[in-house]
């Protein structure tokens, strides 16, 4: 497993009485895309902008390569805000060469980023055009290769596929999982959790300023509510359904013969399956991994019933713990 290359440790942020961030705990691998989610201001934009240098922090500490993040380090950072922040009368190719050069980059070092990027992230046709004459899609391609500009050993990016077609979502997540195969730690915040769950390979998620649960989807599924699919081509389509009256079983939707099931904790899958033979052969009885969607609208939900409870393999760090954890 990779050790810890970005670490958020305890990191509090309070804007009067409100906690924006609370005790906000997590840890970022080399190589690794981390997705970030939560509803509009559960704290995900105050923890990156924490992480930026952008604001700093009442309480706790952001670490790089196990030491507390510096300007120098975050000079080696790339940041995409979810606002535009690109000049809109600069135009694209002399906007990224300035950037680059801004980082640090001797002038033919950031020409040759930028046009690399450019037709990368195949925005060659604008090169020449102020970026207020792109497209709200457009915009956002050039604000990707704005980060990217002087390849940043780190990217922290803020809803980065807001507004994008599937092309422009494929490309985007294509460089993503490049960057994170040169073992460069990516965290970014979506609302689009199925574009998450298939890209990331953990996924924080985040409610009222806290971290609430942390690690694979895998991970996170083992404390959902099983599932099972069970196909009984001879049951009843019409009448009471089979599993009826089961204790601890919900019959979450049918089609045709196969019927798909929530069991509460505790719950007997046997006793279902015996429910079912009952009423001839079957063809299916498998578990099923809840959807990503699913999972953060329980966990959410059971956050905001049971405290603050934290869930997963990913989410453990505390203010002891040394880099290159696994939490």
């Amino acid at each position: 497993m990779a050790a810890a290359a970005l670490e958020v440790d305890r990191v509090r942020k309070s804007y009067g009485k409100r906690r924006a961030v609370d005790d906000m705990t997590f840890d970022i691998r080399a190589g690794e895309l981390f997705g970030f989610v939560g509803s509009n201001g559960a704290g995900k934009t105050t923890t990156m902008r924490i992480i930026l240098g952008v604001l700093t922090p009442d309480a706790g500490e952001v670490r790089w390569q196990g030491r507390p993040v510096d300007f120098a380090a975050r000079r080696r950072f790339g940041y995409m805000p979810e606002e535009r922040g690109l000049y809109p009368r600069m135009k694209v190719a002399e906007h990224l060469r300035y950037l680059g050069e801004l980082h640090g980059m001797s002038r033919a070092a950031a020409r040759a980023a930028a046009d690399r990027w450019i037709e990368r992230l195949e925005v060659s046709s604008y090169a020449s055009e102020e970026v207020q004459n792109l497209s709200l899609g457009n915009q956002q391609r050039v604000q990707l290769a704005a980060a990217l500009v002087h390849e940043p050993k780190a990217l922290v990016l803020d809803e980065p596929f807001s507004g994008l077609d599937p092309v422009a979502v494929d490309v985007m997540r294509d460089v993503l999982a490049e960057r994170a195969a040169a073992g460069v730690p990516v965290i970014f915040s979506s609302h689009q959790l199925a574009l998450v769950e298939r890209v990331c390979h953990r996924v924080g998620i985040v409610g009222s300023g806290r971290l609430i649960a942390c690690g694979t989807v895998a991970e996170l599924s083992e404390s959902a509510e099983r599932r099972l699919l069970v196909d009984a081509p001879g049951a009843p389509e019409t009448g009471v359904h089979w599993a009826a009256g089961l204790a601890g079983v919900e019959v979450v939707s049918r089609e045709g013969s196969r019927t798909r099931l929530r069991l509460a904790k505790g719950a007997d899958d046997q006793q279902v399956l015996h429910a079912a033979l009952a009423t001839g052969p079957v063809a299916t009885f498998v578990s099923e991994r809840p959807p990503l969607t699913e999972l953060y609208r329980d966990l959410v939900t059971r956050d905001e019933a049971e405290g603050a409870t934290v869930v997963g393999a990913g989410a453990g760090a505390g203010a002891g713990a040394g880099a290159g954890g696994g939490r």
